[in-house]
């Protein structure tokens, strides 16, 4: 017998695999990353860097350049974010004025550009002016009448056709994952699981630009959830230029939580509450260096959107609202009313959505996407454009119900009966009885507000980029108008009640309708997200009101409540279980009593488990094992007869690693001995080389004991991010527990189908 260490003085070949070789430590696709290898392999990168850089000069600038690269992307993850959010604000207000004219001076510009630069606009009449035209006048030259009427209403159509056929085609032959929200498929691939191209450069081109055809279509959806996804898209891209960032996906999914931050910064102006947002909604891990730079990404984002100055009112805020009258404790019970409204229609829309969508999965309606947009599409403009408040974009409507009635207010909904002697400075205008403008407003409302609710059901969801947060707010703003208006008239006609004598005498400005639709929104968008931190910063960041942070927060609170006494997921949640994605949400419990040895294969009955010995089995044996089963690896014993565990070995790794030796070291053949120790194993002489593989070998894998209670296996998968942890009693290997088996348990238990875990 020979050491084989010494045949042909190749020793040094069989440690070949010292070096790394490409494409090791990367994931396939549709598997779930192991956190604890990735921090493992960053540590070491880092303690490398760190050593080398007392070598020399050169050595020690890599090292700053590594330490600075961080937030060299967040920088350009902000400036990119905040300059396609302010281009897609830009082009969606001209498409969406586009459905009902044209700027004859120039055709690039909107409605309310066009009218800006003209001299021969007054006051009263600010929305005409001779260079806008209507398609009637252009056409047919005719403004007013049936003709012009209904030329224009088929014209409205058309364009919203035209612009929604364009984005479900570019969808679907370009880019079939720049559909939907985003944010269900972003908070699965942040907790680590693995979508190839989810977030590529195809995906962003697309995403960007149907985004601004469907919500220029007028469909029922937003853009804010949308450019999350575009955010995260930007992120990973230029995390790809650095190998910090790109061979690394635990801190590749650092960069990708900043994102998310800048994401909704730019989605809102609300650069704090999107740091918030990727905290409490989206995030999976995110350590204290995460947030600072989410910060940073949200700040730039803001500060680039700024620059742009989209909405063309020098502010970051979207609504920004300046009500001159403070609120009062009996208010608390109308707005905790509102809240319980946003629970149920929380409840209502994620319960009758989903039912939807899974209609649309199972039948045939799913093979049809092209033909389902188009007909939602004209269903929409049919309905929507006789409405006033239906016809123009969602984000107008928000605005004007958050908005507080001055004396220079035209809308229907400020239609009040004024008091000729009054006296009173511009800005405190007393409570007065409605006119027949805020009575017409208000049957409008409730029909748009029926319309909104029934429509967005079917809207979110299809294969088209579409956002939720716009058509939520766009609900409770509208509930939370109506009841202010209620309030108000109640108020004004009863001031002598006992609820309204102490805080309202005649005469005052005691009730802000623009408050109760600033509550309802966020009661609507808390009952449908279940967000509640993050969604008050948001609303109070998004439009300027401060001082209404109690009222927000009552009604936040409340809608969760509520919605979370039907059930506990959100709209997130419910699609994240509807698709089959393997994410482990860390707000679930598990309370139910059983071990690791309930759960772990192989279970009694099935083929043992299929193993590697460390020293006693050939490359043939290793290849037949790959060929012959669809594990993601292996756990690697001392002997098929002692089974005491060593370590565990990736199947990836294990076929690059064999794949790299065949062409790289001479003598491995078919019948050689793979090893996974320090030493060579004795052999006999004119044996083949044997195969060193115990570079690959993960010496540490996570282990439990057969009677480790499943509650403390379930805790170990989330907080440590495991991808396998064996099962073992007295260091003798009995089995294996995966992501997946996790899941199918907890789905077990609470009598839901095991099976709809669909990934591998």
């Amino acid at each position: 017998m020979v050491n084989a260490g010494d045949m042909n003085g190749s020793g040094n070949l069989m440690d070949f695999l010292d070096e790394p070789f490409p494409d090791v430590g990367t994931y396939e696709d549709f598997h779930t990353i192991d956190w604890l290898r990735e921090k493992s392999r960053d540590t070491d990168r880092h303690r490398k860097i760190t050593s080398k850089s007392k070598e020399s000069i050169w050595e020690f600038i890599k090292s700053l350049l590594d330490a600075w690269s961080g937030w060299v992307v967040m920088l350009l993850i902000g400036l990119l974010a905040g300059t396609l959010a302010g281009v897609i604000d830009l082009a969606v207000d001209w498409m969406t004025d586009l459905k009902e004219g044209v700027c004859l001076s120039a055709f690039w510009y909107s409605h309310e550009q066009c009218c800006w630069t003209s001299n021969e606009t007054t006051f009263d009449d600010r929305d005409k002016c001779p260079q806008w035209q209507k398609w009637s006048e252009l056409l047919v030259n005719q403004s007013e009448g049936a003709s012009a009427y209904i030329l224009n209403y088929f014209l409205y159509i058309i364009w919203a056709l035209c612009f929604a056929f364009l984005a479900v085609s570019l969808v679907r032959v370009f880019a079939p994952y720049a559909c939907g929200s985003g944010i269900p498929e972003i908070k699965t691939i942040l907790s680590g699981f693995i979508i190839r191209g989810y977030l590529g450069k195809w995906t962003l081109l697309i995403k960007t630009v149907t985004l601004v055809l469907v919500v220029s279509s007028g469909l029922s959806l937003g853009k804010e959830g949308p450019l999350v996804h575009v955010a995260c898209c930007c992120g990973n891209f230029f995390s790809s230029l650095f190998s910090k960032y790109s061979k690394n996906e635990g801190k590749r999914r650092e960069v990708l939580s900043a994102a998310a931050a800048a994401g909704v910064s730019v989605a809102f102006g609300a650069p704090i509450g999107g740091v918030l947002f990727s905290l409490e909604e989206v995030s999976y891990y995110f350590p204290l260096k995460t947030l600072w730079r989410s910060f940073f990404a949200a700040l730039v984002a803001a500060f680039t959107l700024r620059s742009i100055n989209p909405f063309g009112n020098s502010r970051l805020v979207l609504f920004y609202v300046e009500y001159h009258t403070p609120w009062y404790m009996a208010e608390l019970f109308p707005f905790i009313l509102l809240g319980v409204f946003g629970g149920l229609w929380g409840t209502l829309f994620i319960r009758c959505n989903i039912a939807w969508c899974r209609r649309r999965k199972t039948t045939r309606l799913g093979k049809y996407p092209v033909l389902e947009v188009i007909v939602i599409t004209a269903i929409t403009a049919i309905i929507a454009y006789p409405n006033p408040y239906t016809r123009r974009s969602t984000s107008e409507l928000i605005s004007e119900l958050f908005n507080d009635c001055g004396a220079l207010e035209s809308s229907q909904l400020c239609d009040y009966i004024n008091d000729p002697n009054m006296t009173r400075p511009v800005d405190d205008i007393p409570d007065r009885p409605a006119g027949p403008g805020v009575y017409t407003a208000m049957w409008q409302l409730a029909l748009a507000l029926v319309f909104k609710i029934v429509i967005t059901i079917f809207t979110f969801g299809m294969k088209i980029p579409s956002g939720l947060f716009i058509p939520s707010m766009a609900v409770g703003a509208m509930a939370g108008r109506m009841v202010g208006i209620g309030v108000e008239q109640l108020a004004y006609h009863h001031h002598d009640w006992i609820i309204f004598r102490n805080w309202c005498r005649p005469g005052a400005d005691c009730v802000t309708p623009g408050l109760y639709a600033m509550v309802g929104a966020a009661a609507c968008l808390g009952g449908v997200t279940r967000m509640t931190v993050s969604l008050v910063v948001i609303m109070f960041e998004l439009t300027g009101g401060l001082e209404y942070i109690v009222p927000l927060m009552a009604a936040a609170v409340t809608s969760k409540w509520v919605a979370d006494a039907f059930g506990k997921e959100g709209i997130y949640e419910a699609h994240i279980h509807l698709n089959g994605y393997p994410f482990l949400d860390v707000k679930d419990e598990f309370t139910h009593r059983t071990l690791a040895t309930d759960v772990m294969r192989p279970r009694r009955g099935e083929a043992p488990l299929s193993v590697l010995t460390q020293d006693s089995m050939t490359v043939e044996d290793v290849e037949t094992l790959i060929k012959e089963t669809d594990y993601n690896g292996f756990p690697v014993v001392v002997s098929k007869d002692s089974e005491r565990l060593i370590g565990f070995a990736q199947r990836r790794e294990l076929i690059l690693a064999i794949k790299n030796a065949r062409q790289r070291q001479d003598g491995v053949v078919s019948n050689s001995i793979v090893y996974f120790t320090e030493d060579p194993p004795e052999l006999p002489p004119n044996s083949p080389h044997p195969l060193k593989l115990r570079r690959i070998l993960n010496l540490s894998p996570f282990t439990v004991t057969d009677h480790t209670p499943m509650e403390t296996v379930v805790d170990i998968f989330r907080k440590l991010g495991l991808r396998q942890c064996l099962v073992t009693r007295s260091g003798r290997l009995l089995g294996i527990i995966t992501k997946k088996d996790v899941l199918r348990h907890m789905a077990q238990m609470a009598n839901q189908d095991p099976e709809s875990i669909m990934f591998n």
